[in-house]
């Protein structure tokens, strides 16, 4: 049985290798958001040797695209987008010092290898739970590339935010697991 945890950011290697697949978590602190164009934007200013908008050093990054929100709202519906958009640009963030991802589906095997030389960690958020994850939600600024709209990187500040382990520091892989468990081959 997966044990809940209630983590907060910016994630320590300490942190990040007590986390097992499987495992509930709750993080509270600040997540950035970003999608593709954002992580090319990022993965280009490291090629270059320049400074990124935010230091991501033990930061976790949310693959978002929120929609605007309403009055009274920080945010609009935030649920998670497909991570394996993400597969060209992540391993290069970890190595910059990025500790951990959310996402729904699977991450590619360079964004594993990466994951396990660097201690990170990927989450899986509740696709189709955008509304319910906002609510986890306490504010919204957008800190980079306005021009993207809602793929622009935002910096989040969060309360309970809910997810699952699905890749571990260990090799560990839930959707792997999974199958083996209770697919039918």
């Amino acid at each position: 049985m997966s044990e809940q945890k209630k983590i907060t950011t910016p994630l320590t290697d300490e942190i990040v290798e007590d986390l097992k697949i499987g495992d509930q978590v709750l993080i509270s602190g600040t997540i950035y958001t970003a999608r593709d164009a954002a992580h090319k934007r990022l993965v280009d200013l490291l090629d270059k040797g320049e400074n990124l908008p935010f230091d991501v050093k033990g930061q976790i990054i949310y693959f978002v695209g929120p929609t605007p929100p309403k009055p009274g709202q920080v945010i609009g519906s935030a649920g998670p987008t497909t991570s394996y958009r993400m597969n060209a640009y992540t391993p290069r963030v970890i190595e910059a010092g990025q500790k951990g991802m959310i996402g729904k589906g699977e991450m590619g095997a360079d964004v594993v290898a990466q994951m396990k030389k660097h201690k990170a960690v990927y989450f899986s958020a509740v696709g189709g739970a955008g509304a319910l994850i906002a609510k986890s939600i306490t504010a919204a600024e957008v800190i980079a590339y306005d021009d993207l709209g809602a793929e622009a990187i935002r910096k989040l500040t969060v309360k309970d935010f809910p997810a699952i382990v699905a890749l571990d520091c260990h090799g560990g892989n839930l959707y792997e697991e999974g199958i083996a468990k209770y697919g039918k081959l």
